[in-house]
């Protein structure tokens, strides 16, 4: 389905890709954005401020992907997409830090110190948290400008990780927790029976050493720490337990509860975010959500999820698309101007400058080149020099060298990269085609 707004942006009620292409082909409407895709119309009928069907946006939370569909008259499925979110954002602010105290330490550059005069709003979250909350925000902005919603639906889940690690806990247990009575060395200690848990030996000096190492993603949690003697601490280095020879000791590292953990900090967040928006609000669980799905036999991915969140899903769903749009959040850029090596000396230099030539990078293009090795048609995102030669990113690859005087914008950069796709489950559900 193909978003509609009328001459003076205000959202009308989404139409058929046909009916589209005949308005643009009629000179009756021109594109006004290619991700998701809208039309506006050139002139303003009386009509155009009418709309008698309700549209649902349900939106299907997750710590990587977050699944959103729109829904007609609670009925018809119009708009399907998924957002994927950042996952980078503490790594480049460890990076950050370490550059910055390298400064600091090798009296490279003065800066006065700060300690006591950083404040913190209230309710404030780390930025990793902040930015699927946001993420979340600016798309239910977007869409609440592109088509008429009346209601949102959305999955309130709570996760409770003490009863995931441990399924027979209970009582005053939450409470106590693992080393209750017990400082860690004393734990691990009497846990492997103070002896290396690679190499056996018993009278020689232990030391705390991580079964996956901190720098392969492994944590401070106490099932992800153990007893080992110099020798083999050092001779494991970086590699996992189960690269060291030792399957059996890796076996004892639970299953991360990250994900859950990021859901349960950030719930009531999202639940803020779109409760500002005026709309109503349904929230849903996820035993509903999955008693819905399988009821209605779709698959399992978070834009179907999406489908069937809430009281309100119905017994029978029709598709009127069978595209789903992935939103890939990559953010506007950094706001280093210094490219640096891994030892946090400069390796080269980032111009102040962010437009050249009317573009900037990230911004959707299409190139028409008459001639030379690149002669086509090619569409992507640009990627800026201040040369005026510039790359192109296709969805599979690159294109280098494009003069700018070829290339004209189809979408300014937001921050997203966007995917227009077909599942390749289509077989497993029945579309309706015709509106």
């Amino acid at each position: 389905m193909v978003f509609v707004l009328n001459k003076n942006k205000e959202p009308l009620s989404p139409c058929h890709p046909a009916k589209a292409r005949k308005l643009l082909k009629e000179g009756k409407a021109v594109i006004h954005k290619k991700y998701p895709f809208t039309i506006r119309l050139k002139e303003l009928k009386k009509t155009d401020k009418e709309n008698r069907d309700e549209y649902r946006l349900k939106i299907d939370y997750g710590s990587r992907h977050t699944g959103l569909a729109i829904l007609k008259n609670n009925k018809y499925v119009v708009w399907l997409a998924q957002i994927e979110h950042r996952t980078d954002i503490k790594k480049k602010l460890d990076n950050r830090r370490a550059y910055r105290r390298r400064r600091r330490s090798k009296n490279l550059r003065y800066r006065q110190p700060r300690f006591d005069n950083r404040k913190r709003e209230e309710g404030w979250i780390p930025p990793s948290l902040q930015s699927r909350v946001d993420n979340i925000e600016s798309s239910v902005n977007k869409l609440t400008r592109l088509c008429p919603l009346t209601h949102i639906s959305y999955e309130n889940v709570k996760f409770d990780t003490q009863l995931m690690n441990d399924s027979t806990i209970k009582g005053i247990e939450y409470q106590q927790g693992t080393l209750m009575g017990y400082e860690i060395r004393e734990y691990l200690l009497e846990k492997f029976n103070r002896r290396c848990v690679y190499c056996g030996k018993t009278d020689t000096p232990l030391e705390i050493e991580h079964i996956i190492p901190k720098s392969r993603g492994g944590s401070n949690k106490i099932d992800n720490l153990a007893i080992a003697c110099r020798s083999c601490n050092k001779a494991k280095g970086s590699k996992t337990a189960e690269e060291f020879g030792y399957p059996d000791i890796q076996k004892q590292v639970k299953k991360s509860l990250k994900d859950a953990a990021i859901l349960n900090a950030t719930r009531w967040k999202v639940y803020e975010v779109l409760i500002a928006t005026g709309l109503p609000v349904e929230c849903g669980t996820g035993a509903r959500t999955k008693m819905n799905r399988i009821k209605l036999e779709l698959p399992k991915d978070h834009h179907y999820d999406a489908c069937c969140i809430g009281k309100s899903t119905p017994d029978n769903l029709h598709f009127k698309t069978d595209n789903v749009l992935y939103i890939k959040a990559i953010g506007r850029g950094s706001h280093c101007r210094t490219n640096l090596d891994k030892y946090g000396f400069p390796r080269s230099y980032l111009p102040r400058q962010k437009y050249f030539f009317g573009f900037m990078s990230g911004d959707m293009v299409k190139a028409i080149v008459p001639k030379g090795k690149n002669k086509g048609i090619w569409y992507g995102s640009v990627a800026c020099r201040s040369t005026g030669s510039f790359n192109i990113n296709l969805k599979k690859g690159r294109v280098q060298g494009i003069n700018h005087k070829y290339c004209q914008i189809v979408q300014k950069s937001d921050g997203y990269k966007y995917t227009l796709e077909r599942p390749t489950i289509k077989s497993q559900i029945k579309y309706v085609k015709k509106l």
